[in-house]
């Protein structure tokens, strides 16, 4: 069946091409997020793997599956990616009436967005190879992928198909047109120069030990109950907003943002999502029309029972996890 696929879809036929690359779609999206950060980024990237693939498809020669040839293709249009100029820039402050405390410092990567977990189903029906280090909820989430964007591109291209993927060494460098040593040279600085921050493990996601904590937050952020919020935090916790560099690190500064928040007389709706393997919220500025509009998406991470960092994106990614612009007031 597959040879008979690639036949035809060599022949110009676009159902026998979409048929042959459709099982591979969701994993090669998440492996393009993973490399690049942004989901709009990755998807860009997806679609050209697969104009690539189309254009390209007399010159496999199936030495290789068909999926390591396609993860060779979009691992460089993640590189070229990557090493281009035309990342996304950071963006001012820019919620009216708050006047937030200064910052713990700028963050660099101001392109990240978010990634709905409801995309992660079939992003890992392949078997990883015994090279994986990472399981799929660690590999996703907003931390390690935070992590990735700072490191060279050559090194994250290695990391990602070895310690994610678990390709061969040999695999590696016959997809990056490289030697077996340089894969191994990159693979041993990106595992150096990466940097994770270590704690208590996250609960089970649906557990009722994250279902707690998530519904303790909800109260405490719709209410504008900061010290309520704030019990729930770890000491060290961390905020960040991209595409706003503005990062706060510490309880007492992320009370005196949240302070500034709610102090502007700003009130929320918080609608369930997930992002990242993580809980997420669409949040909604609750209006004077009785309407509550799109303000942005949460995304928690959680440690034990506390929450140890949460993230702010702008309202245009709510579309991405089927969220609606606005929802009525309660």
């Amino acid at each position: 069946m597959a040879a008979d696929l690639l036949v035809r879809a060599r022949a110009g036929d676009g159902d026998a091409f979409r048929e042959l690359t459709e099982p591979y779609l969701r994993e090669l999206q998440v492996h393009c997020y993973r490399m690049l950060g942004s989901f709009q980024d990755a998807e860009d990237a997806l679609q050209a793997t697969l104009l690539s693939a189309w254009q390209g498809l007399d010159g496999f020669e199936g030495r290789a599956s068909l999926r390591t040839w396609l993860y060779r293709i979009a691992t460089n249009q993640c590189l070229n990616a990557r090493r281009s100029a035309g990342r996304r820039p950071a963006q001012a402050w820019n919620v009216p009436g708050v006047e937030p405390p200064s910052p713990t410092r700028l963050g660099e990567v101001v392109w990240l967005e978010p990634f709905p977990d409801a995309l992660l189903d079939g992003s890992s029906g392949v078997p990883l190879g015994p090279e994986a280090r990472y399981e799929l909820s660690e590999s996703i989430s907003l931390a390690f992928v935070t992590a990735l964007q700072v490191l060279p591109p050559r090194q994250v291209a290695v990391l990602v198909l070895r310690d994610v993927l678990g390709f061969r060494a040999a695999e590696v460098a016959e997809l990056l047109d490289t030697s077996v040593e340089s894969v191994k040279g990159a693979l041993k600085r990106a595992r150096a120069n990466l940097r994770l921050a270590t704690g208590e493990k996250p609960p089970a996601a649906g557990s009722s030990a994250e279902d707690a904590i998530v519904a303790r937050f909800v109260h405490a952020w719709e209410s504008a109950d900061v010290d309520a919020l704030v019990a729930l935090l770890t000491d060290d916790v961390f905020v960040s907003m991209p595409p706003m560099p503005f990062e706060y690190e510490g309880r007492d500064l992320v009370r005196r943002f949240c302070a500034s928040i709610f102090g502007a007389g700003r009130r929320f709706e918080l609608v369930p999502a997930r992002a990242n393997g993580q809980p997420a919220f669409g949040a909604y500025l609750r209006g004077r029309d009785g309407i509550s509009h799109g303000a942005g998406l949460y995304v928690l991470t959680l440690a034990g029972d506390r929450i140890s960092a949460m993230t702010r994106f702008e309202n245009t990614v709510l579309p991405s996890f089927g969220l609606p612009r606005s929802v009525p007031g309660r």
